[in-house]
């Protein structure tokens, strides 16, 4: 399906949320292989990509609503969120303030490679790591391009971002008496990924009232980089099964 576009579907408007230490380049090559009328939006966290230079956020709470206000003009169509790693964290936050307050949420949330809330913690805490331990890792994790972890100077620049951003990740603390989202979740991981393996990532089918499934594709923790048609596939699917539900509640 390379350079060409999904079967067609509803209208719908796709924000995408990066990774920890990523950009909106993530999804650069989405746009034209998304179902014909669908509308990509890209986001990037401030300090991130086209926003680099600016604070970081390492507050879930004020990121939540810094996404909120970016999008909040764009919400007049069905839309639906789409988060990788923490990008996922983000999207399921971002669609629980939505409901909590009372707005029309995303037809549909897809969460890929993030650990549920309920998953085992990781023994270690990377954004505790020392220099030398924390740069081995973000190089096993993959997804971050050699020449920034071998330069010096674009390590010291992308370095603490990636820290700051895991201990955001690290930290989150969601309230486990929340009730589970009222929308059709989908979940989505490598087979190959030890960051985020399938029995951690099955754990999020508590987190709604209709949860579509996990679903694994081969590869590791970024395991759509090099060919996003097959995980787009599952995208478009599950998002015409979420507005099909929508428009005939029997389904």
């Amino acid at each position: 399906m390379s350079g060409t576009r999904a079967n067609t579907a509803p209208r719908v408007r796709l924000f995408g949320f990066h990774h920890a230490g990523g950009s909106s380049t993530l999804f650069n090559t989405w746009q034209d292989r998304l179902p014909e009328g669908w509308d990509g939006r890209w986001l990037d966290a401030p300090g991130h990509g086209n926003l680099m230079g600016r604070p970081l956020i390492d507050d879930l709470d004020l990121l939540t609503r810094h996404f909120l206000d970016r999008i909040e003009p764009e919400l007049d169509e069905p839309y639906a969120f789409f988060g990788h790693s923490m990008g996922g964290i983000v999207a399921f936050e971002l669609a629980h303030r939505l409901v909590a307050e009372a707005r029309t949420p995303p037809v549909w949330l897809g969460l890929s490679a993030c650990r549920a809330p309920s998953a085992t913690p990781l023994a270690v805490r990377r954004h505790t790591l020392d220099e030398d331990g924390f740069r081995h890792h973000v190089r096993a994790l993959g997804g971050t391009p050699d020449v920034l972890l071998d330069d010096p100077g674009l390590w010291g620049i992308f370095g603490p971002l990636i820290r700051a951003d895991l201990r955001l990740v690290e930290t989150w603390r969601p309230d486990p008496e929340r009730p589970p989202l009222p929308l059709p979740l989908s979940v989505f991981g490598g087979r190959e990924d030890r960051h985020a393996p399938a029995d951690q990532l099955a754990q999020w089918s508590g987190q709604s009232e209709k949860f579509l499934g996990t679903r694994l594709l081969d590869g590791a923790h970024f395991y759509f980089s090099d060919d996003p048609d097959p995980l787009i596939g599952h995208i478009a699917q599950d998002v015409r099964t979420a507005l099909g539900a929508l428009t005939d509640p029997a389904q």
